[in-house]
This record gives C-alpha cells, structure tokens and sequence, in this order.
C-alpha cells in the first residue's frame, strides 16, 4: 500500500549544498546547513545529505551532481551570490540546468537602487560597485528570482528530469529572511505540496548511558520499523534524545510508537527529562515560577547565571548572582567561613553547600546554587584530580541536593558539564526528585 493510499503523502527527499572555502578552512562555523536541515525536516522533507564544498566551480558541480545521484527532488544551497569573483553559485547552477547565464534589467535596477542607499551611507562608490551591480543582476535564463534582502537575489531554478535548486545566499541573516519567499516560489511550493510534517515524539533524558538506550531499542525497537517508525538517538549537550518520526496515516505507526516510548518509561523513568521535546531550560524556567534563586559560582565563572538568564522574564525567578573566584570572596560576598575552607579546602562538598546557603541569604532567595570545581589544566591533585566539581543547590527549607562528579574533557568541557549538572540539580530539587 502505497502512502496516498494509506491517506497519507509519500513525502519528498532534499539535499543542502553549502559552500564557502572559509568553512572548509574551520574559519567559520557553518550555521545554514543545519537550518535549514531543521526547516525541511519540519515540513517533512526527508533531508540525504548536507554537503559543504569550497568557493570552486568543480567543487560546486560534483556536489549538485551527487545530489541529484541521491534521487533528491529539492536541491537548496547557500553561498557564493555576491560580488566577488569566487561567488560562481549562479554561474555553475545555470549549467547544471543547461541554460545561460543571463543579464536582467530590472533586477539590475533594483540591486542599483539598494547600491546606491549602500554608497550614500558609506561614501564608497564608482566602477568596483558598478560592476558588483551588474555582476549580481546576471541570473540564469528562466529562473525564479527572490528579491534580494542583501544585494543579492535569491533564484529558484528548474531542471529538466531533474531537482528544483533553491538558490539563497551565504549570509545566515539573509538567508533566514528570505526562507519564506523561497518556500512561497511555485516549484518549491508545488513540490512541498507532496509531503507533510511528520508526527513526532521527542524524549529526553539524562544521566542515562547510550548503552542503555542502546540495550532497549535491540530488545523493543526493531518491532516498530515494520510500521515505517524511525527511531534515532543522538547525544547533545550532555542529554541522551531519543527521536521517533513516521509519516501521518501510516498504519499502525502510532500505536507502535506509543508502545515503545510506554517501554522506554517503563524501563528508564527516573532518566526522562520530558516526553515533548521541552528543553531543559525550558522546563526549569517553568519550575521557577514563583520562586526566587540565588547563584554562586566559581570554576563556571557565571555560566549558571548566563544560562537562566537567557530566557525572557528571567528577572520573574533569578535574584542574582556572584561569581566569587578567590577565597576572600567566598568569605566576604558569601559568607562562607574561613576556617571551613581551610578545613575542606575551597573546592570541596562543604564549601559548596555553604556557596549554595549564602547566595541564597544575600538575595534573600528561597533556592540558593553554588559551584567550586578545578577546571583545569593544572590544579589537580590525586584527591581533586582536573574536572573535579562539587554542587549544590539549597532551600530555605532545609532541602539539599549535593553532586560531586568528576567531569571528563578540557577547561571549556567541564565548565560547561558542572553548568548542565548545576540545572538538573536544580530541576531535581523542584521535582521533588531524589
């Protein structure tokens, strides 16, 4: 039975082809490829392959060709539509379609006129621009062209018996805006009119190892493949997530996945975090509400702080923060004794709960969290080796939550790790979780 059959769509396949040289040379981070990775996948696209080529013509050539190899039927790229002479996107996506390159009028006016607001800003003008204007107006013959939000256009061009190419450009920002015009372009908007989103489920868990999730999915996960479920597990940010997806009206699809994610419940509850994709941060945001929390750090050197307060109406829940490196800090911010961290030392248990107590009286807060670790490279001991790392978070009721892990990885590693344990300790604390 086919998917229109079933009552569903059958869905289509995509590839993403970025390019630019200074992200083959680790320069810059490429940030349109999983971007747009996301977007289709959202709208049910199911994506082959995301590939990264250099500002080159052979480069870019063989990467739509291996494309198109991989039966995809929407081609988007991203990158190499400015005014430069490795901007050859255009040029090589013309000749993959067989058509030519070609000047047009209008648009060359309208890129004129964003030129001309560019120079009288900047006081740059004269023949470089003039032929950076008329550079970016030559687009191929027959192509779609999305008016440009930079300088310049974006292009959806068709390919006889062969993929649509969204063509949008490199800068992230101009690329995000001009998303929606290349979804609305009729090629692509036909296209996507054969696929819909997907249904999904979202869990996420932590403190649990891949073994686990690894041991759970041989015993109970092969039995929903049969019903067109996919199943992926994927480590991020120190949280095992594990993805279900299945077309809408494939049969007996939701009734298989309902019973592995009831199985993954039954055998690992105490590890979920949430069930529908909520995030972390999210969810303690939401754990928040009507309480006051007050922060100590030292090894995280504010991260805690940073990472609560990234959320809009932060300032409802977070009271405040100290970031109290030096002993004397401790002491004189904190209130931490003395003789306490002379006794434990600084990066100890005890400390840490009197960081979490004090923070919590000076802001005169319900919730109270402090961190002292070593975060390395050097420092360590054979009783505090590198990465060691005591939390706790306190109550004005007198309820502790107390870890005291040692993180594996570099400085930027375990600063980062004793910050995400530092917000499940205190979602655990609000949960009433042991």
């Amino acid at each position: 039975m086919s998917g229109s059959e079933a009552g569903g769509l059958d869905g289509i396949r995509a590839g993403i082809l970025v390019t630019g040289s200074e992200l083959l040379a680790g320069q810059v981070h490429d940030r349109n490829g999983p971007w747009v990775a996301q977007r289709l996948g959202a709208l049910g696209v199911e994506v082959a392959d995301v590939l990264v080529v250099g500002d080159r013509r052979d480069d870019l050539r063989a990467g739509l060709r291996f494309l198109a190899d991989q039966r995809v039927e929407l081609i988007v790229t991203s990158g190499g539509l400015g005014p430069t002479a490795d901007d050859v996107t255009a040029e090589v996506v013309a000749g993959f379609a067989g058509v030519e390159l070609a000047l047009d009028p209008k648009l060359e006016e309208r890129i004129a006129a964003i030129l001309r607001r560019w120079a009288t800003r900047t006081g740059f003008a004269g023949e470089a621009l003039a032929a950076a204007n008329r550079k970016q107006a030559y687009v191929p013959v027959g192509a779609h062209i999305l008016e440009p939000v930079g300088t310049a256009p974006g292009l959806v061009v068709e390919v006889a018996d062969g993929p649509v190419v969204l063509v949008l450009p490199g800068p992230p920002g101009e690329l995000r805006r001009m998303w929606d015009a290349g979804l609305a372009a009729a090629p692509v908007h036909d296209l996507l009119a054969r696929t819909a989103p997907f249904e999904q489920m979202h869990l996420r868990m932590f403190g649990l190892p891949e073994s686990e999730i690894a041991q759970t999915l041989r015993d109970v996960g092969s039995s929903v493949e049969e019903f067109g479920v996919e199943v992926t597990t994927c480590l991020r940010r120190f949280e095992l997530e594990v993805d279900l997806r299945y077309r809408p009206g494939s049969p007996g699809a939701a009734r298989a996945a309902e019973e592995l994610v009831a199985e993954i419940e039954r055998r690992h509850a105490r590890y979920l975090i949430s069930r529908d994709g909520e995030s972390t941060d999210a969810l303690v945001a939401r754990l928040l509400a009507g309480h006051r929390i007050g922060l100590a750090e030292s090894c995280t050197g504010g991260l805690l702080a940073g990472r609560l307060t990234d959320r809009p109406g932060a300032s409802e829940y977070v009271a405040g923060g100290v970031v109290a490196y030096s002993n004397q800090a401790k002491a004189d911010l904190l209130g931490v004794p003395a003789e306490l961290i002379e006794a434990h030392g600084a990066v100890s248990p005890q400390v840490a709960r009197a960081m979490a107590d004090g923070a919590r009286e000076r802001f005169s807060a319900d919730i109270g969290a402090g961190i002292t670790g070593v975060a390395g490279p050097g420092g360590g001991s054979k009783e505090k080796p590198v990465g060691y790392v005591c939390l706790c978070v306190t109550t004005s009721d007198g309820d502790v939550r107390e870890a005291a892990p040692v993180l594996p990885g570099d400085r930027a590693d375990i600063r980062e790790q004793a910050t995400h344990v530092a917000m499940h300790l205190i979602r655990r604390m609000l949960q009433g979780r042991s």
